[in-house]
């Protein structure tokens, strides 16, 4: 089993930057592909970048290219979305999502992962 808690959220002005954090309990996590997930009021949870569990492989969704990473320190148990350039459009729940994986890839479907965090909310107002 493996517990996620998400950290860093928060009310940012157009154009700011967050750091995303979500730290991961049990012993596996270095086995799980990650990924980041975002919930706007009255729209579906979308993929917003994924991490294979060795960090060689990264998703974005097309709507954060170039502006988010993904990251992640196995020897921290904790992937990080860095995001910069922040649009209103960016406001969301943002929930962190494990995948047990044996194959060094990531994954973009929310039914495909096996852990959820609780979520963090991010505000971007202009």
């Amino acid at each position: 089993q493996v517990q996620l808690v998400e950290s860093g959220g928060g009310l940012v002005q157009v154009g700011g930057s967050l750091r995303l954090s979500c730290a991961a309990s049990g012993r596996v996590f270095s086995n799980c592909a990650m990924g980041w997930f975002r919930q706007a009021p009255g729209k579906e949870r979308d993929i917003v970048a994924a991490i294979s569990r060795g960090g060689s492989n990264t998703y974005y969704a097309d709507s954060v290219k170039g502006r988010f990473t993904i990251s992640r320190d196995n020897a921290k148990n904790t992937v990080y979305l860095q995001m910069n350039s922040l649009k209103p459009e960016d406001t969301a729940v943002y929930y962190c999502a494990g995948h047990a994986d044996y194959y060094g890839r990531y994954y973009v479907r929310g039914n495909e992962y096996d852990y959820w965090g609780q979520g963090t909310q991010v505000t971007v107002s202009s």
